[in-house]
């Protein structure tokens, strides 16, 4: 298996750790509400990056549409309309209430993701300009 995806895969499942404490401990006002919708964009690109270990193009904006249409999904009452809304699973998954401030933590999530992108970049050149020092 790929160190990439091993890699990615420890971030994964380690996120969805941090997502299962917080939906089960906490329960207070800024943890829960905004840092766990922050972090839910970056289990859903370390996800992406286990299945696809090569760079995508716009993947980050790409996720940040995803959030933005579930959200809105939310604003509609998508479950309700579909007659799901009885689906504990799918009202914790979806989520039931539209908010302004999730998306804004769903943008801060995603620029975390492009400095960590940025960063990896810059340590993939400096190695591969060390590399052909060699």
């Amino acid at each position: 298996m790929n160190k990439k995806r091993i890699y990615n895969g420890c971030i994964f499942i380690s996120l969805i750790l941090i997502e299962i404490f917080i939906a089960l401990f906490v329960h207070d006002d800024f943890i829960r509400p905004y840092i766990g919708d922050v972090i839910i964009v970056l289990v859903i690109y370390f996800f992406i990056k286990i299945i696809f270990i090569q760079q995508i193009k716009h993947l980050v904006p790409i996720i940040f549409i995803f959030t933005i249409i579930v959200e809105w999904f939310q604003y509609i009452n998508i479950l309700e309309i579909l007659g799901l809304y009885h689906i504990e699973f799918l009202r914790i998954l979806v989520g039931t209430t539209f908010s302004w401030a999730d998306i804004y933590c769903y943008a801060v999530g995603c620029i975390l993701i492009l400095i960590y992108e940025r960063l990896n970049f810059k340590r993939a050149m400096k190695k591969a300009k060390n590399f052909s020092k060699v």
